[in-house]
C-alpha cells in the first residue's frame, strides 16, 4: 500500500502538461488574430514558421519533443490565419462597404441574441445582435449572413431569440471586427412569418416557468435563481452584485462550467440506478449539453462555459489530473478555433483558470489536508482555494481587489449551490405542466438560494472584505510569482496542521492590515461626505482634483473628508443654495487647497469676495474627467434672490456625466422644483441620484422613481431629529429597485466604475 506522501509524488508524476504549451500557443494566435489582417497574419506566420527552422537548425531535439513543438506551431498559425480570416470576413463585403458610406438600408435579420436595455442622459435604447440575411441598398438587394450590432431608440418592440424581423435603419462602422456594422435603428418590425423555431419557443417557457417558480420569495431570491440555473441576472440589484463581488460569489451571477457539471452530474447520478451503460451515459450528457446551451442561450459565454463543464465532467469521470489537463488544454484550442474573439474574453481567461485550478492543484491540496481531516472537509477547502489561487492575479488586474473572504465564502455557500441550481431547474420544468407545482418546488428552492444571498451579503459586509492592491503590471505580477509559488509549495505546508493555522492565521494578519480596503476605492467617481446633517459631495475630476458640490454644515467634517480623497484642487465649488447646512463648512473646502470659483443660484450665499457665478439652466462646462450640464434653476429665476423658505425650490440641480455614468445631484428641491423637472426634462434617466432634501418625506414619488437610477445616495445625520431619511422615501427607491447608500448609515460612500459597471462602497 502507497503512503500518503508516496500517493502525492505518483499524482504528481501524473499530470501530463505536453498540450498546455500548443494550447497556449493557439490562444496567443487568436488573440493576435482578431486585430490583424489576413496578410499581417500570413507575414507572422512566416516569421513564425522561420524562427522555428532555425531553432530545430540548432538545437538537436528528441523526437517527441520535435513533435511536440510541431503541434505548437501548427496550433498557433492555425490559430492566428483561420481567426484573421473570420476577422476579415467582418471587415470587408457588401455590409461593411455599405456601413463606410454611412447608407440607410433596409434588412432582414434573425434576432441573434437577447435584448440588452441600455439607459441614456435623456432615454434609453435598446441592443441586440442581429444575423442579417437579406439587406436592400443603394438601390440593390443582396442575399448574405452577416452579423451586426442593433440600437433602437426608446421603446423596442417585444423581441425573442431566434425570431426574424425587418428592420431599416443607417448603417455605421462596427466597434470590433466581431460584427461588420453598426446599424442605427429607425423602424422594427417582426415579420408575420419570422417566429422563432419551436426549440427557441420551448427554451423561453422554460425559462419564464424557473422565473415563475421563485417569485414572490423575495427579490434577492426571485432574481438569483434564473442567475443560478440559466444566466439571466437582469434582475439582480447592483447592491447585491457588488456584494457578491466583494465575497468572491461573482462566479455564481454568470453561465459557468459550474452548472453545467451539476446539472449533467445529477442526470447522470439519476441514470445510473436506472442500468444506462456508459454509451447511453455519454449520450445523455451531450443532450443534455445541448439542452442546457438552448436554455441560456448559445451566445460565447455561454458556448465557453459548456466546453468547460464537459472538461470538468471528463476530468472528473476519467478520475486523473493526466486527462484533466489534456482535457482542459485541447478544450482552449476548440473553443478558440471555433470562437476566436472569446480568446480576448476575461470571462474566458477566468474560466480556463479555474477549470485548470480545479482538475490540477485541487486533487494536490485535497491529498494533503486529507492526512490530518476528513476526505470531505479537505475536498470542500481544496476546490474553492484552488479555484481562487488560479484567479487571484487575474482578478487583480481588473479590479484593484484581492477578496481576503472568497475562500471561506465559497466554502460556507458550497453546499447550497447544487440544489439551489438543481432545485431550480425542477421548478421550472415541474411548472411547465402546472404553475402550483412549480410554486411548491420554489418554496423549497428559496431555501438553498436564500442561504447562498445571506452568505453573500454577510462575507461583503465583513471589516477587510476586500483587499484593495491596485492593478499596475507591478503588483499583478508580483501575485503571479506569490501564486505560483503558493501552487508548487502549498502541499507540502498543507501536510501538517499546525503550520497550516500558523501560516494562515499570519498571511491574513499580514495582509488584511496594509491591505484592507483604503480610501477612496479605486475608480471612484463620486463621494458623498458625511458631515452629519447636511449635504457635501465630491465628483472626481482628476487625480487630486473634485468637484465639490455644497460643504455641509461644519468645517472640520468636509475638511476632512476631502484630505481623505487626497482632494487638492477645487476648479469648481457649487452651492445649490444658502441653508446653512449646505454653505456653513465653505472654510474646509478651502482650507489648503487651490479652489477656483464658486458656483451659486438664486439663493445666494455670502462667500466673502470669492469669484462666484450665477448658474442657469442650460450651461455645460467639461472640467477633466466631467461633463456638467445646469438643470436648474430656469434662466427667468436666476436673476431674481429668493427668500430663506424658498430657498429648497430654487437649488441648483446639476447633472454629471464621467465614464459613462450619469449622476444628478438636486440640491434640496422640493416636490414643486422636482414636478417641474419632470415636465421640463421628461425622458431624463441617471445611473445615479443625490435624494433630494436628505431623503426627507417630501418628494415627487413619480419623479424620484421615474429617473431609472440604479444607485441612491442620502445624505443625513446619524440619529438626526428630522426623521431623515424618510422609510416612505426608502420604500420608494427601492420599490424601483434603487439600492440606497446612506450616510447616516455607513459613513462615506462611494460610487465606483470598474469594467464598464458602477458599483456602491461603504466606507
Amino acid at each position: 500500500m502507497l503512503t500518503p506522501s508516496a500517493r502525492l509524488r505518483e499524482r504528481a508524476d501524473d499530470v501530463d502538461l505536453r498540450m498546455i504549451a500548443p494550447a497556449l500557443g493557439a490562444w496567443a494566435g487568436a488573440v493576435v488574430a482578431v486585430r490583424v489582417t489576413v496578410p499581417t497574419a500570413l507575414l507572422l506566420s512566416g516569421c513564425a514558421l522561420l524562427l522555428a527552422a532555425v531553432v530545430a537548425g540548432r538545437v538537436q531535439a528528441a523526437r517527441a519533443r520535435a513533435a511536440w513543438i510541431a503541434v505548437l506551431l501548427v496550433l498557433f498559425v492555425g490559430a492566428l490565419v483561420l481567426g484573421a480570416v473570420r476577422a476579415s470576413a467582418h471587415r470587408s463585403g457588401v455590409v461593411p462597404s455599405l456601413a463606410a458610406e454611412r447608407a440607410t438600408v433596409a434588412v432582414v435579420a434573425d434576432v441573434a441574441t437577447d435584448p440588452r436595455e441600455v439607459r441614456g442622459t435623456f432615454g434609453t435604447s435598446t441592443v441586440v445582435r442581429l444575423t442579417v440575411r437579406r439587406v436592400e441598398g443603394r438601390g440593390t438587394v443582396w442575399r448574405l449572413r452577416s452579423p451586426v450590432t442593433a440600437w433602437v431608440r426608446g421603446d423596442a418592440p417585444d423581441l425573442r431569440l431566434g425570431q426574424q424581423v425587418e428592420a431599416s435603419g443607417r448603417l455605421g462602422p462596427a466597434d470590433d471586427s466581431a460584427t461588420a456594422a453598426t446599424l442605427s435603428v429607425t423602424s422594427l418590425s417582426p415579420r408575420p412569418d419570422g417566429a422563432p423555431a419551436w426549440w427557441w419557443a420551448g427554451a423561453e417557457k422554460l425559462r419564464a416557468a424557473i422565473t415563475a417558480a421563485v417569485s414572490g420569495r423575495g427579490d434577492d431570491v426571485s432574481a438569483l435563481v434564473p442567475a443560478l440555473v440559466h444566466g439571466d441576472d437582469h434582475a439582480l440589484s447592483d447592491g447585491l452584485r457588488e456584494d457578491f463581488r466583494t465575497s468572491g460569489l461573482t462566479h455564481l451571477l454568470a453561465v459557468s462550467g459550474t452548472n453545467l457539471t451539476l446539472l449533467v452530474g445529477f442526470l447522470l447520478a439519476l441514470a445510473r440506478p436506472l442500468g444506462t451503460g456508459p454509451r447511453a451515459r455519454v449520450a445523455l450528457a451531450v443532450a443534455a449539453t445541448v439542452g442546457y446551451v438552448l436554455l441560456a442561450r448559445p451566445e460565447p459565454s455561454v458556448v465557453r462555459a459548456a466546453v468547460m463543464g464537459l472538461v470538468g465532467v471528463a476530468g472528473l469521470s476519467t478520475g486523473g489530473r493526466r486527462r484533466g489537463a489534456r482535457c482542459l488544454a485541447w478544450a482552449v484550442v476548440g473553443v478558440v478555433l471555433l470562437d476566436p474573439w472569446l480568446a480576448t474574453s476575461a470571462g474566458f481567461l477566468l474560466s480556463a483558470l479555474a477549470t485548470g485550478g480545479i482538475l490540477l492543484l485541487a486533487p494536490v491540496w485535497r491529498d494533503a489536508l486529507a492526512r490530518w481531516m476528513p476526505r470531505w472537509l479537505a475536498e470542500a477547502l481544496a476546490v474553492p482555494a484552488a479555484a481562487q489561487l488560479a484567479c487571484t492575479a487575474p482578478v487583480a488586474a481588473l479590479s484593484g481587489e484581492v477578496s481576503l473572504v472568497a475562500v471561506v465564502a465559497n466554502l460556507v455557500a458550497a453546499p447550497a449551490v447544487g440544489p439551489a441550481t438543481v432545485l431550480g431547474l425542477a421548478g421550472g420544468l415541474a411548472g411547465l405542466p402546472w404553475g402550483p407545482c412549480g410554486q411548491l418546488v420554489g418554496l423549497v428552492t428559496a431555501l438553498p438560494a436564500g442561504w447562498i444571498v445571506l452568505v453573500g451579503r454577510r462575507s461583503a459586509a465583513l471589516p477587510g472584505a476586500a483587499a484593495v492592491v491596485g492593478e499596475g503590471a507591478l503588483t499583478v505580477t508580483l501575485l503571479v510569482v506569490v501564486s505560483g509559488l503558493v501552487a508548487a509549495t502549498g502541499h507540502l505546508l498543507l501536510r501538517r496542521p499546525l503550520p497550516s493555522v500558523l501560516v494562515t492565521a499570519l498571511v491574513t494578519g499580514v495582509t488584511v492590515a496594509p491591505l484592507s480596503p483604503g480610501w477612496p476605492p479605486p475608480h471612484w467617481v463620486m463621494v458623498a461626505c458625511d458631515v452629519g446633517q447636511g449635504d457635501a459631495a465630491v465628483l472626481r475630476a482628476g487625480p487630486t482634483a473634485g468637484v465639490v458640490i455644497d460643504a455641509g454644515p461644519d468645517t472640520e467634517a468636509v475638511d476632512r473628508c476631502l484630505d481623505d480623497l487626497r482632494v487638492r484642487a477645487v476648479p469648481l465649488l457649487v452651492l445649490t443654495h444658502a441653508h446653512a447646512d449646505h454653505v456653513d463648512g465653505l472654510a474646509g473646502v478651502v482650507r489648503g487647497r487651490d479652489v477656483g470659483w464658486v458656483g451659486v443660484g438664486s439663493s445666494r450665499p455670502a462667500l466673502h469676495g470669492r469669484d462666484a457665478r450665477m448658474l442657469e439652466s442650460g450651461q455645460r462646462w467639461e472640467i477633466g474627467d466631467l461633463t456638467l450640464t445646469v438643470l436648474a434653476p430656469d434662466v427667468a429665476d436666476v436673476r431674481t434672490a429668493v427668500s430663506a423658505d424658498a430657498a429648497n425650490d430654487a437649488s441648483v440641480v446639476l447633472l454629471a456625466e464621467t465614464r459613462g455614468v450619469r449622476i444628478l445631484l438636486t440640491g434640496d428641491v422640493e416636490p414643486p422644483a422636482q414636478a417641474t423637472l419632470r415636465q421640463t426634462y421628461p425622458d431624463l434617466r441617471v445611473d445615479v441620484v443625490k435624494v433630494p432634501h436628505h431623503g426627507s418625506a417630501h418628494q415627487d414619488a413619480a419623479w424620484l422613481a421615474g429617473l431609472g437610477a440604479r444607485w441612491a445616495t442620502v445624505s443625513s445625520g446619524k440619529d438626526n431629529t428630522y426623521g431623515h431619511p424618510a422609510p416612505v422615501t426608502l420604500e420608494t427607491l427601492r420599490g424601483a429597485g434603487v439600492t440606497v447608500l446612506r450616510t447616516d448609515a455607513g459613513g462615506d460612500v462611494a460610487l465606483v466604475v470598474r469594467s464598464g459597471r458602477i458599483m456602491g462602497v461603504r466606507r
